[in-house]
This record gives C-alpha cells, structure tokens and sequence, in this order.
C-alpha cells in the first residue's frame, strides 16, 4: 500500500479497479433564481481530478445543493450534465437516493460507469442528523441500503469538512474512508501555510462575514501563524467601532444585523487590539456611498453614509505589509467591488498580493470572483473551495470529516481482509 497522508487513506492507497465507490462530493453552486441555471462551476471543476482517477471503477456519487427552505434547494439533475460535459464521460442521473430504485441501478453498474443521486438534503437522514455517534448514523436506511452494494467511500466534498451529516461521516466504520485528490490537495497546501517557515506571514481580512474572521484572526495572533492580521472591509469596520471610532449609524447597523452575537463579537475584537496593538493593521481614511468623500477614520462617519472603500492612505499602508510578507492568506474584498466606484481598493490590494514574492493562499467566494476578474489566478499558489470549511480549519476547530478519514483509518488499517496495493 502506498503512503498514506497524515493517516488517513488516500486514492493512492488502493487499488480500487472494479470496485464500486460511494463519490461523497461538494457540488454546492450558486442558482439563478428565476431560471435556476448553474451560475458558476467552480466547485464542479474541483472533483475532475478525482473522478478522473477513478475511471475503472463503478463510481457513484452523492452530493448536496443548499438546504431545505432556501430557494436554491433544487435538484442535482442539471449538476449532473454540467458535471459529465467536465469530465467527458457519461453520468446517468437517478432522482433517488437509497430506496430499491437506487440500489437496483447500483447493482446493474459496470466498470467505468457513474452514476448520480439525488441531493442529499432532500432526505431527512442528511439533515435532522447532526452528530458523530456513529452508532446512529449507522442504523440509518440511507447508510445501511448504500453500504451493502458499495466497497469504498471516497470523500472530496472539502467545503463541507467542518459538518458532522449523514451523507459525509456515515460509512466511516463500515468500508475504508479515502480522501479525494481535493480534500488531499486543500489539507496539503493549507498545512504548508500554517506550519511552513516563510517569514513573515501576514492574513488579509475582508468581505462582511465578521465572525469568521475575528475567529480566524484570534488563532492566527494566539499561535502565532502570522505575524500581522490587515483588515478590511465589514472586518475592518468591526475592529474600528471596538477601538472606540464613530463609523456610523449604517455601518454599526449593519454589524448588529446580520451578527446576533456582535457584543461578544466587538468584544473579542477589542481584546485582540489590546493584547496585540502592534499587529493589528487597520484603516486609516475610507471612501464613503453616496457622497464618494474620502474620510479619515478618526473623523466621525455621517450616519447616512456607507464605508464603502478603503481610502487611498490605507492602500498604500496595506500594499507596503504585502511587498514585505513572505506568507500572505487573502480572504475577503476591501468594500463593495460589486460597484465600479467602489472596487479601487480591493482591485489595488489584490493585484498586489498577485504581483507579492511570498506563497500566497486566498479563499471565500468573492476572493475568487476578484481574482478571476484580474485573470490572476495564476499569480497565487492555493485559491481554497472552502467558505466556513476553510476558515475553521485554519481556526484549529476539530474537522469531522477528517476525524472520520483518520477514524476509519485506524479502524481498517489493522485488518488483513481490506484489499491493498
């Protein structure tokens, strides 16, 4: 048997011709409201790699899009097509997932043949259950059905590591648990981020989602990962309002709205810039919506205005940190890039991390849709498909899926009867 990588199996680690796979993938996409269509295939481009490697075997594969009550929950039909056109090769779509239909089409496959489900989340097991007993997940129908006509189960869905569900951490005891070329390839370069000896690193921080990132930013400064946090955008305005600066009524509404816990979140942050007043690297002017006035931070933000942009001292202070860094992780615009007037500082900030001499990280969303709009995504060494998946992770939190990938390592390393290269 090939190595395996920090315990837990990988695709090198059997020989899984004539095999039939259980595929666990993260084909999660954005949906045109009106028309449904598929808005970006980032995360299906993602997995060739790994299907591709299993072109001998009988592949079946499982995989989610949103969650109930969301108007994205749709099928995976169309996921299917855009799926088989990447790959070149045939995928049959079946609108089920564990009942007898299912598990006939399973049982009639041949080498090379792959098949699709239906979205997960359609099904109750994969949403009510929430739990690492895997006693419990083992007496589910949607486990039990599928794990009697499948020998292995291959897991790439990365976006989705931090989520102990059904449909990702179910089979672990019941047949060898492999990562995918995807969850290998993400661990490994993140990994080389945050135990790597570049010196020094430093972690840009933006986009509206606060909480992540003051959580990331208290792991990064506590274990000393980076040597500096830059933060922009909703991040940004966050560290200012606990420093004690008048961004505004809109701004500070904004935090409060979409963060139930922002008292504790803005407490955190005032926390950080105490304990690590040197390390932490803020705005010091913006430029503001409607107006288009360039403000200094220490000047009180009218409270019909938006900081919509980090102003053009703040740019020069941010890109001269990223020409000295050796290890930068990007996550997050510097304002609202989405309009034309506003996206001078996030467009300046990321061609610098493009054009910086340091390994480079970056992951969210947005991060991905600027760097595409720059056509650098060449220019960074790891662009991460993982949002929450990614930021926890690098947080340190306890990954359920990895814990089952190493689990069921341990559990099947030891018995002679699993099939080894």
């Amino acid at each position: 048997m090939a190595e395996e990588s920090g315990k837990f199996f990988t695709l090198d680690s059997f020989d899984l011709k004539g095999k039939t796979v259980l595929l666990r993938l993260d084909l999660n996409s954005p949906i045109h409201p009106i028309t449904g269509e598929i808005l970006s295939e980032s995360r299906l481009k993602s997995h060739v790699s790994t299907i591709n490697d299993l072109k001998s075997s009988r592949v079946v594969i499982l995989a989610h899009q949103s969650r109930p009550g969301k108007s994205d929950f749709i099928s995976l039909r169309e996921h299917s097509r855009r799926l088989q056109r990447l790959t070149g090769r045939k995928i049959t779509f079946v609108d089920s997932l564990f009942n007898s239909s299912a598990v006939n089409e399973i049982s009639k496959m041949k080498d090379g043949d792959i098949l699709m489900l239906e979205n997960t989340r359609f099904y109750s097991e994969d949403v009510s259950i929430d739990s690492t007993d895997y006693d419990i997940l083992e007496s589910t129908n949607f486990v039990k059905n599928l794990s009697q006509v499948t020998d292995y189960f291959v897991n790439d869905a990365f976006p989705a590591i931090h989520r102990p569900q059904t449909s990702l951490i179910g089979f672990t005891r019941l047949m060898p648990n492999i990562a995918g070329r995807l969850i290998q390839t993400e661990i490994e370069a993140l990994d080389r981020f945050l135990k790597g000896h570049e010196k020094p690193k430093i972690a840009i921080l933006g986009g509206a989602k606060i909480d992540d990132s003051i959580a990331v930013s208290r792991s990064f400064l506590e274990k000393d990962i980076v040597k500096t946090i830059i933060a922009g955008g909703v991040v940004g305005n966050a560290f200012l309002m606990a420093k004690g600066a008048n961004i505004g009524k809109k701004n500070k509404d904004f935090i409060i709205k979409n963060n139930r816990n922002h008292e504790k979140l803005i407490a955190i942050c005032k926390e950080l810039l105490e304990k690590y007043p040197d390390r932490i690297i803020l705005p010091v002017d913006s430029i503001l919506n409607p107006s288009r006035r360039i403000l200094k931070t220490e000047e009180s933000v009218p409270d019909d205005e938006i900081m919509a942009d980090i102003g053009p001292e703040t740019a020069n202070i941010f890109r001269d940190a990223i020409a000295k860094a050796k290890g930068i992780f990007i996550n997050g615009p510097m304002g609202m890039y989405e309009i034309a007037e506003y996206a001078g500082g996030t467009l300046d900030i990321f061609m610098a991390v493009s054009e910086a001499r340091a390994i480079k990280i970056a992951g969210g969303g947005h991060t991905i849709s600027v760097l595409e709009s720059l056509n650098v995504m060449d220019k960074v060494d790891h662009v991460s498909t993982g949002g929450g998946a990614l930021i926890s992770y690098l947080s340190g939190e306890k990954m359920p899926v990895l814990e089952a990938l190493k689990l069921s390592y341990k559990h099947f390393i030891e018995d002679d009867k699993i099939d080894r290269k």
